[in-house]
């Protein structure tokens, strides 16, 4: 069995390509993708060749970790789950590619346990379910946010998971005019017209490496600072003021299953809004032109490639 599928074959070069798809072993299912996302963050750093090492790292790869589509085959033990709408956080089932993140694909075959079963009903939506949960994870380890950085998709499901848990509404800087727009029961501010210098807890979406120096002196007394986007270079901050605030600082990693189970039931019964994220939407076979403009356009919240189309 074959797919398409979305390959960077080096930095700044991608294209739709055929790849051949390992067997289904006896734990997996094989999903008919219907939409998958393109990320702002670390899509970016791959697409430019600025990406920290991980393991598996390099090209040709398949990128992608925000998919939605169905369950069309499955492994003896798992027949009951066809016909079943999930979400994929990625895949690692290509040959002749590297299937770091990997779920940019027409098809994938991945171990039952990371198809997660979803409602139908959200649709296109769907695939801002990883984010939701990225950022779910992010106010659910430490205190609530006060303050967060950035207005972008991440800040935006932050504040609104903050507000639909029943929190104060934070405040959220951003320092991009065409980003400024489309709070919903929160306010959007500049750092320049935001004097307040007591905020408990920051919680940093931007993954702007220069902004902790910043964010230290807006907090108070044993205050927390949590860095929940991505980071291509050092971070580093001056020691003195941090140590006069006792701050703490805080890393919040991937989303874990729980985060997705709870973004789930918020959005079910209509506490979370996904609606007026996704921007801008492509066919797959247009993905050449999809990710510059998702990685350059500013009005460009979240692009979205369509896979139904395509064989």
């Amino acid at each position: 069995m074959d797919t398409s599928a979305v390959v960077m074959e080096a930095p700044g070069k991608l294209g739709l390509r055929t790849l051949a798809l390992t067997a289904m072993a006896t734990d997996a299912v094989t999903v008919e993708i219907d939409f998958s996302g393109i990320s702002t963050g670390t899509e970016r750093l791959l697409y430019t060749g600025r990406m920290p090492s991980f393991p598996g790292m390099g090209y040709p790869l398949v990128p992608g970790y925000e998919s939605v589509g169905r369950v069309v085959d499955a492994a003896p033990a798992y027949t009951a789950r066809i016909g079943q709408t999930v979400f994929i956080p990625g895949a690692n089932c290509f040959e002749g590619a590297r299937g770091l993140f990997g779920g940019a694909a027409r098809r994938l075959v991945v171990p039952a346990a990371r198809a997660h079963a979803i409602a139908p009903g959200l649709h296109e939506q769907s695939v801002l379910l990883a984010l939701a949960a990225t950022a779910h994870h992010a106010l659910v380890a430490g205190r609530t946010p006060e303050l967060i950085v950035g207005h972008g998709v991440l800040g935006r499901l932050l504040a609104r998971i903050t507000v639909a848990l029943g929190h104060a509404a934070p405040t959220v800087w951003e320092s991009n005019p065409a980003r400024a727009g489309g709070a919903t029961g929160y306010a959007v501010t500049t750092a320049e017209d935001d004097d307040r210098r007591d905020y408990a807890c920051i919680c940093d979406m931007s993954g702007a490496a220069d902004l902790l120096d910043t964010l230290v002196m807006r907090l108070a007394k044993g205050g927390e600072i949590v860095l929940g986007g991505f980071y291509e270079g050092d971070l580093r901050f001056a020691f003195a003021p941090a140590f006069m605030r006792e701050a703490s600082l805080r890393i919040a990693a991937e989303w874990a299953p729980a985060d997705l189970v709870a973004v789930n039931a918020l959005v079910a019964d209509g506490r979370l809004s996904l609606d007026g994220l996704i921007t801008h939407r492509s066919a797959a076979a247009d993905c050449a032109d999809a990710y510059p403009t998702a990685f350059g356009d500013a009005a460009c919240l979240k692009m979205i490639l369509d896979w139904r189309a395509h064989a």
